[in-house]
């Protein structure tokens, strides 16, 4: 079969490899249908998670028609439709019972790796280095997916793979980072970057009944969509971020903050940018966490942070003086995608959300070594690519 796979930094092939086969009984075969670039797949493409093979296959947000079913697994057959949630859960250890999904204690079949990384491991993940698993992803024309009888969600006779695609991740990611905010209906909430997973986060605040959304990034065509869906936008290359929050609350910061941007910040002209991005040359660093810094400075005191954004290894210069005075309380996480699922499908269905919108290019697999590269540098108005395998 093709699938895309890592050789390296800014190096993905569509290659030939072998084609999946059951493993366990509790297994199915998925043929892809449909499958995106996710923007953490970023982080992978250019080097800074660590825990990639040279012929990994890449990809964590796919969906498709089961072909084949171990024979234990009496909960999928030949020919049912399914999104693959991006966390590999067993559904019967002590997290996945308390819904802790993203930390399913089982999964990660390199645990022992992750214990040493982490302190304890968290689940295994889909195409999302050996720190994770070391599972094959999805970008690809079949896959293989383990304890397939716990996660996989059936989609609807009537409901295009657009519409349900994103169910495997970046729609209960922004779902989980507004949740996660214990939202108001006085609240002001800021989300920081306006990728796929901040427009989520803007959507879900809305949903969840904030009183006022502000979207914080510098491109032109996502803040158009930011604003589309309701937000207030900021584009941080044109005005202080800092000082447009304060004006636009009063003078007391936001109560939420939500930083949708992770380990890759792209600010430019602020001093700790610059050292973040030093620092980082000279390997003394491996996350940029300018975002975070920023959400701690202005968050209105007693507020929340949230972090759906994804860190990988070391950040420097976090205030945590400011973090522990102002009573701040930070909440991150992979994503419990199966906690939100069932949720999330019914407001599709009920018309509240058709998460296709932030779809700008479709294409074939065989193309998505240039499209990483169109996505990473938002050329051509990117803002999500999804392959067709």
């Amino acid at each position: 079969m093709r699938a895309l796979c890592w050789h390296g930094k800014t190096d993905i092939r569509c290659d030939n490899v072998p084609d999946p086969v059951i493993e366990h009984p509790r297994d199915a075969i998925i043929r892809m249908t449909s499958c995106a670039i996710c923007g953490s797949d970023l982080h992978l493409y250019d080097g800074f998670i660590p825990g990639m093979k040279t012929g990994d296959i890449m990809g964590h947000e796919f969906m498709g028609e089961v072909v084949e079913v171990g024979a234990e697994n009496k909960r999928l057959k030949v020919g049912d439709r399914v999104v693959v949630p991006f966390t590999i859960i067993c559904g019967e250890c002590d997290q996945c019972r308390r819904g802790n999904f993203s930390v399913c204690e089982r999964t990660n079949r390199n645990k022992e790796v992750a214990d040493k990384t982490f302190g304890h491991s968290g689940a295994g993940l889909f195409g999302y280095t050996h720190l994770t698993g070391g599972y094959p992803g999805g970008q690809a024309e079949y896959v293989r997916v383990p304890y397939a009888d716990v996660a996989p969600v059936k989609v609807p006779d009537g409901m295009t793979d657009e519409q349900v695609l994103f169910l495997g991740d970046i729609l209960p990611t922004g779902w989980q980072a507004a949740v996660q905010c214990e939202i108001e209906p006085t609240d002001t909430v800021a989300v920081w970057g306006a990728g796929p997973v901040g427009q989520f986060c803007i959507r879900s605040a809305i949903l969840l009944g904030a009183r006022q959304v502000v979207a914080i990034d510098n491109v032109p065509e996502r803040l158009a969509m930011a604003a589309a869906g309701g937000a207030v936008t900021i584009n941080f290359d044109e005005e202080s971020v800092v000082e447009r929050l304060n004006d636009l609350t009063g003078g007391k910061g936001p109560e939420k903050c939500i930083d949708a941007v992770g380990l890759e910040a792209h600010a430019t002209s602020s001093l700790d940018a610059i050292y973040d991005r030093a620092k980082q040359a000279l390997m003394l660093e491996s996350d940029r966490p300018h975002v975070l810094r920023e959400m701690i400075y202005v968050c209105r005191p007693a507020g929340i942070l949230s972090v759906p954004g994804v860190y990988g290894g070391l950040a420097d210069k976090l205030p945590i003086g400011a973090l522990m005075n102002k009573g701040l309380t930070i909440r991150t996480g992979q994503t419990h995608v199966n906690r939100w699922t069932d949720d999330l499908l019914r407001r599709i269905q009920d018309g509240q959300i058709d998460p296709s919108f932030v779809i700008t290019h479709t294409v074939a697999l065989d193309q998505g070594p240039e499209m990483y590269k169109v996505f990473r540098d938002k050329q051509d108005s990117c803002i999500k690519v999804v392959l067709k395998p």
